[in-house]
């Protein structure tokens, strides 16, 4: 019996060291994340929302994007070109009749990583770069920044992997590729049979579960519209493997409903990206910051107004001046951030080293507000509404985010304040993709329509501010300039900025740039945002950017803390 035990003994703990060291049984292998709002499409090239970013960080990766050190880097490309490294290459560029015009093209050469994979085991090669420029540089597909695609002179192949883009000028960001996006062509290429009708055929709106349209650690296998996004990992992905085997992205729009999800299990984390305020966040970690970690990050995010400069009311400068002057923005920064949330005189945030200091100011003004008014022709006050002579009101619509609770409520700050110079302003707020799916896009706002931009560094604003980016139905509303803003000085400035290298000439340009910007005033600047990430104790690896490209992009260095890897 007894040598029967040391055998039965030898064989179990002989089993028990044969086993593989893996996480904890009771290691999580599920992470869920709250946020506020639901993409409108999950194609990269459609639409502009942060939150479809956020999501597509985890699953569908770009060429090149900029890192925490605010520079840019590779994702599927080998290096980044250089004229140092030979990848970039001058060319002089020649007229129709093949003369010498005296400017100067660039070459740019990327080779794509071994082992590129989408999410079905297809190679990711130059097909699939030259069909996504083909997409994005037609007029009719409607993508959010076809400026970025439709600059490309050609796309030179040499291999399945190697391929070199041709552009007729040198910009100062001539070794990144900007917003360019890739597409899976073995599965999109019938979707675009008809361009128009491509952003409703894309398999991204049809077929999202697809595993052949992503590319990154993790893969989309199920969305409830509206209501959650679940990713799971992509067994394609040849790079390091991510510790969640699912992620839950699940929409709860009214903020004040994030914390309770939280707070109750069914949620682990409120994404910072698009969560709760600054000033809930404060609160949250008074009451529950031994249990919770907060992380705040200030970036280059820019809270403003859009005014629809169609709209025969705000086309009047001295309108638009005596909103701004009417406000108190200091006060509000103040007294709802504590001050955290500085106000934006520009779309440059001074975090930005392109920042200009010297911009002109609005400082809160009623008196000077009530001149421009009078000014232009609102002189008549009936019941506390100015009128003009001819009996016209002055009523004005502001538009947000529906559920988001600060922004409601500055829309009621703003709406006193502007109550109080003579200025009616009703509010109407929608769900966030109908929000910025439909009436921002399509510039179906009549008046006002608050939300933020959230920004590159140096971020060029071609989509927003020049004239040709003013979506239409023409141009099955492309690009971003939704307050239809158009002047031949701004467009000459940006095309100046974008080809000049020498960084102090171009600082020199964007000062020239910003305060053509806080001069003409096509939007009204409230503030800079900070971002409030709620994350439990044992969530670790979590880096914010403070930039456009979101902390997902980084989701494989994520990690339970709570149980150590082995």
């Amino acid at each position: 019996m007894r040598q029967s035990a040391r055998v039965l003994t030898f064989w179990l703990l002989l089993f028990l060291f044969s086993l593989p060291l893996t996480r904890p049984a009771d290691a999580r292998e599920q992470l869920v994340i709250g946020m506020t709002q639901f993409p409108t499409t999950l194609n990269p090239m459609i639409d502009s929302m942060l939150v479809k970013t956020y999501v597509l960080g985890m699953a569908q990766r770009q060429v090149t994007i900029f890192g925490h050190d605010w520079e840019p880097i590779c994702l599927w490309c080998m290096e980044l070109p250089t004229f140092e490294n030979k990848r970039a290459e001058r060319f002089p560029v020649l007229d129709t009749a093949g003369q010498e015009t005296g400017r100067e093209g660039v070459r740019t050469t990327y080779t794509l990583k071994p082992g590129a994979l989408w999410g079905d085991g297809t190679p990711i090669t130059t097909d699939d770069v030259l069909f996504s420029w083909e997409v994005g540089r037609h007029p009719e597909t409607g993508v959010a920044d076809a400026n970025s695609y439709q600059e490309i002179l050609d796309i030179e192949v040499e291999d399945e992997r190697t391929f070199t883009i041709v552009r007729d000028k040198i910009d100062y960001r001539y070794n990144t590729l900007g917003d360019f996006q890739l597409l899976p062509v073995h599965l999109e290429r019938d979707a675009f049979a008809n361009p128009r009708e491509y952003k409703n055929r894309t398999l991204y709106k049809t077929a999202p579960a697809t595993p052949g349209l992503y590319n990154g650690p993790y893969r989309v296998t199920e969305v409830n519209e509206g209501a959650y996004i679940v990713l799971a990992r992509n067994e394609h992905w040849q790079r390091k493997e991510p510790v969640f085997e699912r992620i839950v992205v699940k929409t709860i729009e009214k903020t004040a409903a994030l914390e309770a999800n939280l707070l109750s299990g069914s949620i682990d984390y409120i994404a910072g990206e698009a969560g709760l305020t600054l000033d809930q966040a404060l609160g949250f970690e008074k009451r529950h910051g031994d249990t919770f970690d907060v992380i705040y990050k200030p970036g280059l995010i820019y809270e403003h107004i859009e005014f629809n400069l169609d709209n025969p009311v705000l086309a009047d400068i001295k309108m638009r001046r005596a909103l701004l002057h009417a406000i108190d923005r200091k006060a509000i920064s103040d007294r709802l951030f504590a001050g955290n949330q500085p106000v934006a005189h520009g779309a440059v945030n001074p975090l930005d080293w392109a920042y200009h200091d010297k911009l002109p100011l609005y400082p809160y003004d009623p008196s000077r507000a009530k001149a421009l008014l009078d000014e232009a022709g609102w002189t008549e006050i009936k019941n506390g509404v100015r009128h003009r002579q001819d009996g016209t009101k002055l009523s004005l619509e502001i538009m947000t985010t529906a559920g988001n609770r600060i922004r409601e409520l500055v829309e009621q700050v703003l709406q006193d304040y502007w109550k109080k110079v003579g200025v009616e302003v009703t509010i109407r707020n929608e769900p966030a993709r109908v929000f910025f799916g439909e009436t921002v896009q399509k510039r179906k706002f009549p008046a006002m329509a608050m939300f933020a931009w959230l920004s590159a560094p140096e971020s060029l604003p071609k989509t927003t501010l020049y004239s040709t980016s003013i979506p239409t139905e023409a141009n099955n509303w492309s690009g971003q300039n939704v307050t239809g803003y158009s002047t031949p000085e701004m467009d000459a400035l940006i095309d100046a900025i974008e080809i000049e290298l020498d960084k102090e000439k171009r600082r020199a340009l964007w000062a020239k740039q910003q305060t053509l910007y806080a001069t003409d005033l096509p939007v009204l600047p409230l503030y800079f945002r900070s971002d409030a990430y709620i994350l439990p104790k044992w969530l670790k690896g979590l880096r914010p950017t403070g930039h456009k490209y979101s902390s997902t992009y980084w989701i494989e260095q994520w990690r339970d803390g709570s149980s150590a890897s082995q």
